[in-house]
């Protein structure tokens, strides 16, 4: 059976960010993920996973200036140092929190006429977070993002995921398989799973188009998580859903893997 790791971001929103941990291992879920944790002293996050039994799968790296749009710097060209500094701030959480996934996001390419620019700054960085991360037993991970939630994001295909990893050639880089960005952007999920699994370092759901719970929308995801399963993914699948209604009230997905 695929391990489910709630996403906090997303779920659990009647609740403020630190109560979600309990929350979320009163339902079952035996790990949790989220965006960012940098708002908390990562001893409080700590606390509350090891108060509730919860294992830390992923957060993501600094991403720059949030609030104004930014939506990582790994690629952007003069952010060299920002980005190097961040690395170093995330890993300090690892350290603390216990997780071996690190999301790095790639940032918004503002013109597409330099994107041979971006990526010579991205491998770069990459080949340093990479390194930075080795040491501590951490794999960073790149996530394709469709360009409908996100336009103009670097990173949009798996094959481009891909490609990039074997051009930094680090065993602890690897690809984050988000099913709802990757239905959208290209489809075709059960074949690119069974092509892509060996170099796979995480994995997300949601619902599509919506985003909602998964068993809402076109994805069959009894099929894919079955075949998840079948293909011997031992990580994570992180939920990184909006809930319909009430995180609660949606979770019938959920108990239908648990019984």
């Amino acid at each position: 059976m695929p391990r489910f790791a709630a996403n906090l971001s997303m779920m659990y929103q009647e609740f403020d960010f630190l109560d979600r941990f309990e929350a979320a291992a009163q339902d079952g879920f035996k790990a949790v993920e989220f965006l960012f944790p940098y708002e908390f002293p990562a001893p409080e996050i700590a606390s509350r996973l090891n108060a509730h039994d919860l294992t830390q799968a992923l957060f993501n790296a600094p991403p720059g200036d949030w609030g104004a749009g930014e939506r990582g710097i790994a690629s952007l060209p003069g952010r060299e140092a920002e980005f190097r500094s961040g690395i170093e701030q995330a890993l300090s959480y690892t350290a603390a929190l216990g997780n071996d996934r690190l999301h790095v996001m790639a940032g918004i390419l503002g013109d597409a006429n330099d994107r041979a620019r971006h990526h010579a700054v991205y491998v770069e960085n990459l080949a340093f977070a990479a390194e930075q991360a080795r040491t501590l037993g951490v794999t960073i991970v790149i996530e394709p993002i469709n360009s409908r939630d996100m336009p103009g994001y670097f990173l949009n295909y798996q094959h481009d995921a891909h490609a990039v990893c074997k051009e930094v050639g680090a065993e602890n880089l690897k690809v984050q398989f988000d099913l709802y960005h990757c239905q959208i952007m290209e489809g075709d999920l059960a074949t690119t799973l069974k092509a892509t699994m060996a170099n796979v370092g995480h994995i997300q759901i949601a619902g599509v188009p919506s985003r909602h719970e998964p068993d809402d929308g076109e994805v069959n995801y009894p099929y894919l998580l079955t075949l998840i399963d079948e293909l011997g993914y031992a990580g994570w699948v992180g939920c990184e859903y909006r809930p319909r209604n009430g995180t609660r009230d949606g979770l019938t997905w959920l108990k239908r893997w648990q019984s």
